[in-house]
């Protein structure tokens, strides 16, 4: 079977089309991401000042729960892959930025 590609050339435009095509809803995604983020980091630190440690009951019922290793691993461990995204995507611009224009 062949592939028969039948469509316009307007859909074979680059990916930066998009970007310049649509700042508004980029702008608005980024901005709605950022603040689910910074709401995740908040709730990933205040997980750990929540809880009383010495209190099974305190932490029983939350998700994650009855353990404390999984009430942790619900509540905190979005906000630690968030801060290893941030770190890997401010490193790479970081080099991008230091490498000269070939």
């Amino acid at each position: 079977m062949g592939n028969i590609d039948i469509a316009r050339e307007t859909y074979h435009q680059p990916a930066t089309r998009h970007r310049r095509e649509h700042p508004v809803a980029r702008a608005l995604g980024l901005g709605l991401a950022g603040v689910f983020a910074i709401y995740l980091l908040g709730r990933g630190v205040a997980e750990f000042f929540v809880i009383h440690y010495s209190d099974p009951a305190s932490y029983r019922n939350d998700w994650g729960g009855p353990s404390l290793a999984g009430v942790f691993a619900v509540h905190s461990g979005p906000a630690v892959a968030i801060m290893i995204a941030s770190v890997i995507y401010l490193r790479r611009r970081w080099l991008a930025r230091r490498r000269p224009a070939e």
